[in-house]
């Protein structure tokens, strides 16, 4: 095991909690005046508090101030930091010369990207100490949470650490924000972690395809705002949006290409952002189907759905499994989404008249009993074991599980909870005391549908911020608390409908702020201390 170099992190006694809203601070030459929230003051000291001593860091002089400096306050960030304790000094801001070192290898990403940002030079593992550094390190806090951070402004110098890579990047997204938004980072120690650990934006890519540099740009919003998932739902019936070389007949012609994906995946990655990838089956699949008009699903009437697949062919399988293998090279981490709505079949008055084939299928395969709802959980399950690996998490949206079948899709796959509109939808809680996992993608408040067909609406920050949490699942009702340990997070999701109903700039700037809102409630579910107004004036002046 590697050994990691102990970082400084002082204690300041008044701890500033700040685990229920935002903290204004307003730049005064470095110093600040108490905001409109200042949270509830607290006297615990930090847990991983070292002497210089002990960090074998030697400490620069304090700059000797020629004032009095008042206290200082909490940062304005969003997501706003859990808490911050305050101190009197001068702060600090760059300045040309001044330098980004890291105690670890491991941070070299974080370290040359926070320098550019700042206008500072990337010393890399340099053992000196000066004023004015910004020093990034790993510390030992095992057990903690590995997005966490800590950041000490104090003698003019930062340093920043956390157990993990990800929370000493999310560190440096603090201080980027303090510096873009007021000048200068305030004297103290903030200590900052997300109550979810899944914050994710899902762009449907199939429907409306967006350029490369679109899709870099929301990865670099979505690194500075703390978010760390990308889903792209790149297959529906409008289109098939990623090079394939195993299936080249069912691509389409605007679509990225691999080297391409593989361009935001690693941007993605340096921001620790995952790239959720989805291919929706057996709903969903036009434009395999146009390639492929032999799997095409028939009713008895002669009736032939948009994008549903006839599940009981063998070649239907062999495709998708040839796809979805394919693909798992090209997203070899994280989560990959199985789809699973909207099976035309089950969303007949009655599914075994309208399908006798796919009744009659689904009794061969499972006995008299089995039906098509059971058919389709298979077909689900199979899919799942195309692409189940050690440390993938795998998901499907909540009408792709059925009651009352035989069949049940296997216990690892997260329930992706969108709506309780559609044909044998389940309300939420029934996942939840199944002991499930959900993620909330609640179509209520997270679902931005472009030309806002079938009664939906652009969702608002404002709605968000001010009745969502990750509890509230389906509708405006919370599910109860004791749940949610279950809840890991959600996503915000782009659905492209009526795809030149807004440019890709249009999209960029609706959902600007329904991200900003709803980051901030991953981050902290409670109850914010800025009005609504206040926090759009935030986010306007941080960029």
């Amino acid at each position: 095991m590697r050994q990691r170099r102990y970082v400084v992190a002082a204690a300041f006694a008044g701890t500033v909690a700040l685990g229920t809203g935002l903290g204004v601070w307003a730049s005064t030459g470095g110093s600040g005046t108490p905001g409109a929230a200042a949270g509830t003051a607290t006297t615990h000291q930090p847990s991983d508090a070292r002497s210089d001593a002990a960090a074998g860091v030697s400490r620069a002089p304090s700059p000797t101030p020629t004032r009095t400096y008042p206290m200082s306050t909490a940062p304005s960030t969003i997501p706003a930091v859990r808490s911050h304790t305050p101190a009197r000094g001068p702060g600090w801001k760059p300045a040309r010369g001044e330098r980004v070192v890291v105690s670890d290898p491991e941070l070299a990403d974080e370290g040359r990207l926070i320098a550019g940002e700042l206008g500072l030079a990337y010393a890399g593992e340099a053992k000196d100490v000066r004023t004015g550094d910004v020093r990034l390190a790993l510390n030992d806090d095992e057990g903690a949470n590995p997005e966490s951070y800590s950041m000490t402004v104090r003698g003019g110098r930062v340093v920043i650490s956390g157990p993990g890579e990800a929370g000493v990047f999310y560190g440096t997204r603090t201080l980027k924000q303090e510096v873009h938004g007021g000048g200068t980072a305030p004297e103290g120690v903030v200590r900052d972690e997300p109550a979810k650990p899944v914050r994710g934006l899902m762009i449907d890519i199939a429907r409306k395809p967006y350029g490369v540099n679109w899709l870099k740009d929301r990865v670099r919003e979505l690194g500075d705002l703390k978010f760390n998932r990308l889903g792209l739902h790149f297959s529906d019936d409008q289109g098939f949006r990623i090079e394939s070389s195993t299936h080249p007949e069912v691509v389409s012609k605007d679509r990225l290409t691999k080297a391409q994906v593989k361009e935001i995946v690693d941007l993605a990655a340096q921001r620790h952002i995952t790239v959720v990838p989805e291919i929706d089956s057996p709903g969903h699949l036009g434009a395999v189907i146009d390639a492929h008009p032999d799997l095409q699903l028939r009713s008895a009437a002669g009736r032939t759905p948009r994008g549903a697949l006839d599940i009981t062919q063998d070649k239907a399988a062999a495709i998708l499994d040839d796809l979805l293998e394919e693909y798992s090279g090209l997203f070899p981490d994280g989560t990959w989404h199985l789809g699973g709505d909207e099976y035309v079949a089950l969303m007949a008055s009655n599914p075994a008249a309208s399908y006798p084939q796919l009744a009659a299928a689904a009794r061969e395969a499972y006995g008299s009993g089995g039906t098509i709802a059971d058919l389709t959980t298979g077909w689900l399950n199979d899919r799942a074991d195309a692409v189940r690996a050690p440390g993938r998490t795998l998901v499907a949206w909540n009408d792709g599980f059925f009651r009352n079948t035989s069949v049940q899709p296997a216990k690892d796959i997260q329930v992706a909870y969108w709506t309780g509109k559609e044909i044998g939808a389940r309300p939420p809680l029934e996942y939840l005391k199944a002991g499930r996992t959900v993620l909330n993608y609640n179509d209520e408040y997270l679902y931005y549908v472009l030309g806002q067909p079938n009664q939906f609406v652009y969702p608002t920050g404002k709605r968000i911020y001010e009745e969502w949490t990750p509890r509230v699942l389906r509708g405006s009702t919370a599910v109860p608390a004791s749940y949610d340990a279950q809840i890991p997070g959600g996503f915000f999701a782009v659905w492209g409908d009526l795809p030149n109903s807004q440019t890709q700039a249009q999209v960029a700037d609706g959902i600007r702020m329904p991200l900003r809102a709803m980051v901030q409630k991953l981050w902290n579910p409670g109850k914010p201390s800025l009005t609504w107004t206040q926090f759009r004036a935030l986010a306007d002046r941080l960029g």
